[in-house]
This record gives C-alpha cells, structure tokens and sequence, in this order.
C-alpha cells in the first residue's frame, strides 16, 4: 500500500496538519486567471456517469476546475461505544485532506487542506461541508458534493465559491492495516489519492453548465 505512517497522538496529528495547511509546494510556479480558468469551460470537463444526488441546485453554475495531487491523512485510533456501557473500537479516522491543486497546465492554482478548506494563491479561500456522497470506484475516495460555508476575506478565485464537487478520484482510500489497541494504535498515515474539484458559483441569469446536471 502506498501510504506513510508515523506514531502521534490526534491532537499533535491534529496540529500538524494545521501547521502544513495552506502551503504550496511550488508558489513561484506561474498562475493562472479565473477568466482563463472560465475560457476553458467551454469544452466539456465533466466526466461521465456523475451521479443525480451529487448535482448542484439548478441556480449554480460551474465556474473553473482544478486538479488535486496529495494524500489522505488517516489516524488510528479508540471510538465511542456504540451503546452505552459498550466495548471501545478501533478504527482508521480521516483528519484532513493534504494536496496541491493545479489547473490542466499543470499551473499551480493554491492548496487543499484541513476544513476542508481550499486556498488559492491570491489569498481567497473557501470552506465547505459535505453534502452528499457516491462511490464510484471501490478503490478511490468518494466522489462528492460540498456546500460553501465559509469564505476569507480576501478578494479572489474562491471568494464566491457556492457549491464544490469532488470526481474523478483515485486512491485515498482508508489503510487496510490492524487498526486496535495493540496494533498502530495512534498511527498517523498518509496515503497518497488525486482527485478533480469543480467549483461552482449562484447564476440569476444566462446558460448554467453542471456536471450531473439533465
């Protein structure tokens, strides 16, 4: 399995991923505009087959999209009882997303990080939360549907994100490795995954482009 482990506990994996949140791996890398990230909607990015229940209301239109290459940060650690009084379990626990994110060209665009946050290099932002969620391919992460939640304020490629969709991924998925009290208990792993994000922005007017959409 393609995948780095390392001892922590949650809070300093925690920590960690929020001290790497943010950092671009190459930021004198050249940069593109939305409006030429917007140009290039006019062929069709979306992939096939995207499920009904991952399509965006009918007000929201796609604005760009960005490809993301990283990894999933997993722990393995103790789970509430399921029933009061009940035996502790184990398990692997997604803490956050780790990943650069480039436009077709290869131009590095910003990052994906914990919150899920995706940060541009112009200093905008957008937090989302999910949504809705299909498995598309046992062996990669869900793909995904996300609603905006919050924006930082500055101006810029995310600042009027509505809607984020998650598709075309591969990898990611959770460890297959023992995950109890006696066996990598506080392990931090990453496991490498790419994805493709589709960001979406409310249209009262004029042509809507979706992925999923009739």
């Amino acid at each position: 399995m393609n995948h780095f482990m390392r001892a922590l506990s949650v809070g300093s994996a925690l920590a960690m991923v929020s001290v790497f949140g943010g950092c671009s791996a190459t930021d004198s890398a050249p940069q593109e505009s939305v409006g030429e990230a917007q140009q290039d909607l006019s062929v069709d990015v979306c992939p096939a087959g995207v499920p009904a229940a991952l399509t965006p209301p009918a007000t929201e239109s796609l604005k760009f999209k960005v490809s993301a290459v990283g990894v999933q940060i997993y722990i393995c650690n103790a789970k509430p009882p399921a029933t009061p009084g009940g035996a502790e379990t184990y398990g692997w626990t997604g803490l956050a997303p780790q990943a650069n994110l480039f436009n077709d060209d290869g131009r590095l665009l910003g990052t994906h990080f914990i919150g899920p946050t995706w940060q541009g290099n112009d200093g905008s932002s957008v937090v989302a939360a999910k949504l809705a969620a299909a498995t598309v391919d046992v062996s990669a992460v869900p793909w995904l549907l996300l609603q905006a939640k919050s924006h930082a304020a500055e101006e810029g490629r995310f600042s009027d994100v509505s809607y984020v969709q998650r598709l075309s991924t591969v990898g990611g998925n959770a460890p297959t490795d023992v995950c109890d009290a006696t066996h990598n208990l506080g392990v931090v792993v990453q496991v490498a995954y790419s994805a493709d994000y589709f960001f979406y922005e409310t249209k009262t007017h004029g042509k809507l482009k979706q992925c999923g959409g009739a």
